[in-house]
């Protein structure tokens, strides 16, 4: 753990060097939609499937010609359905999640996305179900406070400040907070809008 952030400090020093040699700055919202999952290793095996949550929050672009660095703060609805034997568990997990995004343009507002995310859990709990008896316990007593994931994507940055995101959200941390052995790590899918509130630069 103490390497991710190491490698998200180093992002974070990045876009602040971005910061002071940026020919433009931009301030904007973005939102959209989350498609979650969660994947466990062979000791916490499981049928995992899809949640469908949202996103949303705010996002800074420095760019430097083809090359711009985008650090966001977004909240995010995360988690996953699945079954264990015959118990059934739904858990939905609550992130603020900072990714730093190193983006290169191509043509057309084009670009390729890549960057690190750490993500602080914030709220959620995770219901289990066993012969019609459901119990439901508090997020802190199932996951760890801190997750690490490395964000890739493609963007277009359109015309009047809009701009469209689909990315990859890959969890490299173990986030199982348990007793019981074995990894549990995010994996999740965004596509999002945004909307450059204002720009300085060219």
């Amino acid at each position: 753990m103490k390497l991710m952030v190491k490698v998200f400090l180093i992002g974070l020093a990045c876009s602040v060097s971005q910061l002071v040699s940026a020919q433009s700055v931009g301030i904007g919202i973005k939102g959209g939609l989350n498609f979650a999952n969660l994947s466990g290793s062979q000791s916490l095996s499981g049928a995992y499937n899809n949640r469908t949550g949202y996103h949303f929050g705010a996002f800074a672009l420095f760019k430097l010609g083809k090359i711009g660095i985008q650090p966001e703060i977004l909240y995010s609805k995360q988690g996953s359905s699945y079954a264990i034997s015959t118990t059934n568990f739904d858990a939905n997990f609550d992130y603020i999640n900072v990714p730093i995004l190193f983006k290169l343009y191509t043509v057309a507002g084009i670009n390729l996305q890549v960057g690190p995310q750490l993500g602080f859990a914030s709220g959620g709990q995770l219901t289990s179900t066993f012969n019609g008896v459901t119990v439901t316990k508090n997020y802190s007593q199932l996951i760890k406070n801190n997750d690490f994931s490395l964000a890739m994507g493609l963007g277009w940055d359109l015309p009047f400040g809009l701009s469209i995101d689909a990315r990859y959200n890959l969890g490299l941390s173990n986030n199982n907070n348990t007793a019981i052995a074995g990894e549990i790590k995010n994996q999740v899918i965004m596509a999002s809008v945004g909307y450059r509130l204002f720009k300085l630069g060219k």
